[in-house]
């Protein structure tokens, strides 16, 4: 999913840097209407990961809690298993939470191209 993101990103740079200032209306429409599709998906994304990673550390607590009533070998290896898995997905949840904003900020800018060339025409 990372290198999903990373590329599509790459691909809306592309058309912003490039193809956007020459662009036709209809076609910055269409790249907005397939970009917002591509932003709910990733806001989904982003959902199921907050949900997993809060799963997650709730799990971690209560094995650290456990561990700490009642310490035993098996009690610290599910504590520390639960951690191994819990810290991957907070810098995963965070790259999707840090994708998704920069989105927002280059809808914006499609956003703003596609009023200017409306107005160009009026």
């Amino acid at each position: 999913m990372k290198k999903y993101i990373l590329e599509y990103m790459n691909v809306i740079d592309t058309f912003i840097s490039v193809e956007m200032p020459t662009a036709s209306l209809e076609r910055k429409q269409e790249v907005l209407a397939e970009f917002l599709t591509k932003i709910q998906f990733f806001q989904h994304e982003r959902l199921i990961h907050l949900i997993v990673t809060v799963l997650f550390a709730l799990l971690e607590m209560s094995a650290v809690y456990v561990s700490m009533i009642s310490p035993s070998l098996p009690s610290v290896a599910l504590s520390l298993m639960f951690l191994v898995l819990l810290v991957p997905y907070i810098f995963f949840y965070e790259f999707l939470e840090n994708e998704v904003q920069k989105m927002y900020l280059k809808r914006d800018v499609i956003v703003e191209s596609c009023k200017g060339s409306n107005s160009s025409k009026s």
